[in-house]
């Protein structure tokens, strides 16, 4: 396998081309003239720092929706008798209003922090900041294949957020974030405020979905044909392959959605009579068509963070991954598996020969994520394993996907998910799989690749204590959530029996901590910003390209000299990593003359 590396890193252009030897963030004049400079960008480091921006600004909306939520369920709602009047208690999100506006306040709450975290955050995470900053530099090429696509991706994101923002002004939706029929085409149809906001927020997801093809389309062609002289398939860093398959996913299935939110804003606007039984039409339509793109878009969230997490675990191990190909051919594996397992979010409302089909399947999908775990545990072992914040994340990654995925397993079995269906056992495997792995590598990643996108180090302390306390916040806020389900407490309630009141507090005593621990990441990355030390160009001794020819932060076109292929992304047995401090990563003895390795 190999890598990319150049002879001249480091060195001036001499070709000519001083003016593009400063950094990506070198301002261009004054402040309206920068300003200018980013919004007409086709730079792909600023398109992904834009989409970092954004990405984590709707991070906040959904997860202050969120904390709203676990305060409503702080309590049970009760209607009690004080001085003859009947009086109710324990329920925030009625502001003074009747107890069935209240309830109705919740499920928008709900819907909102959905709807928010799933099509503005989860989806576009990682592809979008992280994989447009880093997929160029990686591959040993100047920028995306098709630069301009780029920012338009952007700003069609920016409007789908601008659409979504405009529905939860103008008062919410109570849908759920997945706009089942009837719910979508029959609530709220009083009004044109209330009428107009669903329709702005499907069409915000419309919108988005565009957003994510473009993007897709982009990696694609970008991993097809802008890889560096000499960088074959199988010489590309793992990063790339998990973004490589997320992307062929985004472009395939997307259009699914989007064909499918199009016809539900017909059928509100004009009553026409698709997933309508009234009218002929079929509601569990909308599921199939729904879920044949939402259940491949799980993988366009989790295939980006464990791609994440295959950088990490190498570098903070100082180890060549173990059964490179094998991970690299479980993503295409979980990819197109992914496009045939729609149906275990039915099995309530299918046939039964359909329902035992789409379980086997569902077990099927869980083998290349098995493959993927072995072999991250196989690279730790025996590895120069150093506990840093970006290695603390991928440790913890673990923990909590394997979680997500052994709970997947009951969800899979026929008779037990008739029980679990629709209970906070789905709810907290769901979080546990998008939140607990694909939010959790994601900031890993941002720590990993921080110095080398702002060009300054971090304070390391305190962001192991945001780990800490992200952490154990997290643990404490869903783990709980799996025995409430699997004692019968459906989700989506906005209060329930006394039953389950000692799990509700704990889990909202839960997200107070996990809110704490991603404050003091903020304060960490603000403060890094404003008073960080300069960073090196290789801080962490990486032997992919972004490490080994670029600078801290980049140059504008992130390269001086064509790189020149050397080496494997992952042989720290016997390559120095370049531009790296020899002191700080020493190779390893030579072997006597006659031994073997084991």
């Amino acid at each position: 396998m190999t890598t990319i590396t150049s002879p001249h890193a480091g060195h001036g252009d001499h070709g000519g081309h001083h003016d593009h030897d400063v950094s990506y963030l070198h301002p261009k004049g004054g402040i309206w003239t920068t300003i200018w400079d980013w919004a007409s960008t086709i730079d792909h480091k600023k398109i992904g720092v834009m989409y970092l921006v954004a990405i984590l600004f709707m991070f906040f909306l959904g997860g202050m929706a969120a904390i709203a939520v676990r305060l409503e369920l702080m309590e049970p709602t009760r209607e009690v008798t004080v001085a003859g009047k009947n009086v109710v208690t324990g329920q925030l999100l009625a502001f003074g209003q009747s107890l069935q506006k209240g309830n109705e306040n919740y499920n928008r709450m709900f819907t909102l922090h959905g709807a928010i975290m799933v099509f503005m955050v989860i989806v576009p995470s990682v592809p979008a900041s992280l994989g447009n900053f880093l997929l160029p530099l990686m591959l040993g090429a100047k920028d995306v294949a098709f630069p301009r696509l780029n920012l338009l991706s952007w700003y069609v994101y920016v409007l789908g957020s601008i659409f979504a923002v405009a529905a939860i002004i103008m008062g919410g939706v109570d849908t759920g974030w997945t706009f089942y029929t009837p719910y979508s085409t029959t609530t709220d149809v009083e009004g044109n405020m209330a009428y107009w906001r669903i329709v702005s927020m499907i069409l915000a997801a419309f919108i988005l979905g565009f957003s994510s093809i473009f993007t897709g389309l982009n990696f694609v062609v970008t991993v097809h044909k802008l890889r560096a002289p000499g960088m074959g398939w199988f010489d590309m860093p793992l990063f790339v392959w998990g973004i490589y398959g997320a992307a062929i996913i985004q472009v395939l299935a997307t259009p699914v959605i989007g064909i499918t939110l199009l016809l539900l804003i017909f059928e509100r606007l004009f009553r026409i009579g698709i997933f309508d039984p009234a009218m002929g039409g079929d509601p569990v339509l909308f599921q199939h068509f729904f879920w044949f793109y939402s259940h491949p878009v799980v993988y366009v969230m989790i295939l980006p963070g464990m791609a994440i997490i295959n950088e990490i675990i190498a570098v903070y191990s100082r180890k060549r991954i173990f059964g490179y190909r094998a991970v690299a051919f479980s993503t295409l594996a979980i990819a197109a598996i992914s496009f045939i397992v729609w149906g275990h979010h039915l099995f309530t409302s299918e046939g039964e020969v359909a329902a035992v089909v789409f379980s086997a399947i569902t077990f099927l999908v869980a083998i290349p994520s098995a493959i993927k775990v072995f072999n991250w545990i196989a690279t730790l072992y025996k590895g120069s394993i150093r506990l840093t914040t970006p290695m603390l994340y991928a440790l913890g990654f673990l923990f909590l996907f394997t979680i997500g995925g052994l709970t997947g397993l009951p969800l899979g079995t026929l008779s037990v998910d008739l029980h679990l269906h629709d209970s906070y056992f789905v709810v907290a495997h769901f979080h546990y799989v998008m939140m607990g792995s694909t939010i959790i590598a994601f900031i890993g990643g941002i720590h990993h690749w921080w110095p080398k996108m702002f060009g300054r180090m971090y304070n390391e302390f305190f962001a192991k204590i945001g780990f800490w306390l992200v952490f154990i916040g997290f643990n404490v806020t869903f783990f709980p959530q799996f025995m409430m389900g699997a004692h019968g407490m459906p989700r989506r309630y906005a209060s329930y029996t006394d039953e389950f009141l000692i799990y509700h507090q704990i889990s909202t005593i839960g997200s107070w901590v996990l809110l704490v621990g991603f404050l003091v990441h903020l304060f960490v990355f603000i403060h890094s910003l404003l008073a960080g030390r300069l960073a090196p160009p290789n801080p962490c001794g990486g032997l992919t390209l972004e490490w080994t020819d670029a600078a801290s932060p980049p140059i504008e076109h992130n390269f001086h000299h064509e790189p020149v292929v050397n080496h494997g992304p992952y042989d720290y047995d016997d390559v120095f990593p370049k531009q790296a401090d020899p002191k700080e990563f020493p190779m390893p003895a030579p072997l006597p003359a006659g031994a073997r390795a084991h």
